[in-house]
């Protein structure tokens, strides 16, 4: 009789090894999927007086392969893939509008100082006048486009900042009712495998959007923070992530988290959520405050110049340019109702064919102008200047986020040599096991055999 209860032990170990290899074959093409496989361990022999080998085979466990380590890894990959990848497309859409010549601000002032060049051969020519008065509208028409394709890109970042902070709510809720069923199932004999995996599905999802920071505790559930240590996920708990606009347009970040709430920083959170804000405060902010300061001295050297100088009537100059960067209409025009006439290119109001106030009119180009994170540059290198800067940052962010591919990628393959199911491991296991079954049956027939010459022979 031992030896058939040992051999039904065995038969029994070799179902739950074909049932776990059936299980990683059929999940082979499952995202995410943790493979499994089962703990074999000897059974001591009972104490029944009788020399005894033992007692058969146990299967006291499923082994579920899976390395913390290399998780953690590959979720760090994730928040840095999910950073750079995130502003990328904004520095590529401002790299194109910038350098492009139909909307660029450089082409834009080689015609205007290319008209008043032009002016300079005849100052009291009507048309050359006026040509000059279409090309300074045509200028400002491009700071103004310009401004309203910042402006849109910073009205798209808070979208999309809303849009992200509504799945990471989403995902830290789920994680929570994971932890929990997890939890529950813990000493019940219920493999949780399928649980723990969703739960890492989830919780690399999310550190996509965000830089975590995970911990396993001893019930088997996970606690989740952002990098500063603000909590996320606490046993079956989750925290509410929220964005308060303020005034200037920027947004304050909170975590709530039972009664406490919590200001995240401006730097350093990581993934998609990260890359939105380094975008929107080191490149978008700065260069809307760059091309606003670029149209505001612009107006103001070509409207002191004109000050100077006089019409051909003898009147003293009017303005060319307003600048206002409250108005809907756009931070920089033309002066409403100008007419050429007006335009002051002589330093003399009895002159009126004299170009000398025209000439320094045309030397404003090469005046100095400061701009923030450039500093003092000439007008006309400030465009330049500008768009080289974004380049260099786009470019850097392209590599940046080349390499967080790669690490990334390194990352997925780490771990499923370690998680992800092996088609020929498989196989193999496949025919260990089926042999292992088939001899365990072949020992049961033998026993049985010897069973009934045993009682033949009684008889």
């Amino acid at each position: 009789m031992s030896i058939i209860y040992n051999a039904l032990s065995g038969a029994l170990a070799a179902q739950a090894g074909l049932a776990a290899t059936s299980q990683n074959v059929a999940n082979v093409m499952t995202p995410g999927y943790t493979r499994q496989g089962v703990l074999l361990a000897s059974v001591a022999p009972r104490q029944t007086g009788v020399l005894s080998a033992g007692s058969g085979v146990a299967v006291p466990a499923l082994i579920r392969f899976s390395d913390s380590y290399k998780s953690l890894q590959m979720w760090s990959a994730a928040s840095d893939l999910g950073q750079r990848t995130t502003a990328q497309p904004y520095l590529t859409q401002l790299e194109q509008v910038m350098g492009d010549e139909a909307s660029g601000i450089n082409n834009g002032l080689d015609a205007f100082f290319g008209a008043l060049n032009a002016a300079s051969v005849d100052p009291t020519s009507t048309p050359l006048r006026q040509q000059i008065i279409t090309s300074a509208d045509a200028l400002a028409q491009r700071f103004n486009s310009l401004t309203q394709v910042l402006s849109n890109q910073r009205q798209a970042i808070v979208q999309q900042r809303n849009t992200t902070i509504t799945q990471i709510n989403g995902l830290s809720k789920d994680i929570a009712e994971l932890n929990k069923e997890i939890a529950a199932t813990q000493g019940t004999g219920v493999n949780p495998s399928a649980l723990l995996d969703a739960r890492d599905k989830k919780i690399d999802e999310l550190a996509g959007l965000v830089a975590l920071q995970v911990v396993d505790q001893a019930d088997g559930t996970r606690s989740i923070s952002l990098r500063g240590g603000q909590p996320l996920v606490v046993g079956g708990r989750s925290a509410t992530m929220s964005a308060t606009t303020n005034p200037d347009g920027s947004q304050t970040l909170q975590v709530a988290f039972a009664s406490e709430s919590f200001v995240l920083p401006k730097t350093g959170l990581g993934g998609e959520l990260g890359g939105l804000e380094d975008y929107e405060t080191k490149t978008l902010m700065p260069m809307i405050e760059s091309i606003g300061d670029m149209a505001e001295q612009l107006a103001d050297a070509v409207n002191t110049q004109l000050a100077a100088g006089f019409a051909p009537d003898g009147t003293p100059g009017v303005p060319l340019f307003t600048y206002d960067a409250t108005t809907a209409a756009g931070m920089l025009r033309v002066t409403p109702g100008i007419q050429g006439s007006q335009l002051a290119f002589s330093s003399s109001a009895t002159a009126g064919g004299n170009s000398d106030n025209l000439l320094a009119l045309i030397g404003v180009r090469s005046s100095p102008i400061t701009l923030p994170g450039i500093g003092s540059v000439t007008l006309s290198d400030a465009s330049t200047q500008l768009v080289a800067k974004l380049g260099m940052d786009s470019q850097q962010n392209q590599a940046a986020m080349d390499t967080a591919q790669t690490v990334r990628n390194q990352a997925e393959e780490s771990w499923k040599s370690t998680s992800g199911v092996n088609t020929d491991e498989e196989a193999i296991n496949l025919m260990q096991y089926q042999q292992m079954y088939q001899a365990n049956m072949k020992v049961i027939a033998v026993a049985n055999e010897l069973f009934d010459n045993t009682l033949a022979m009684l008889g």
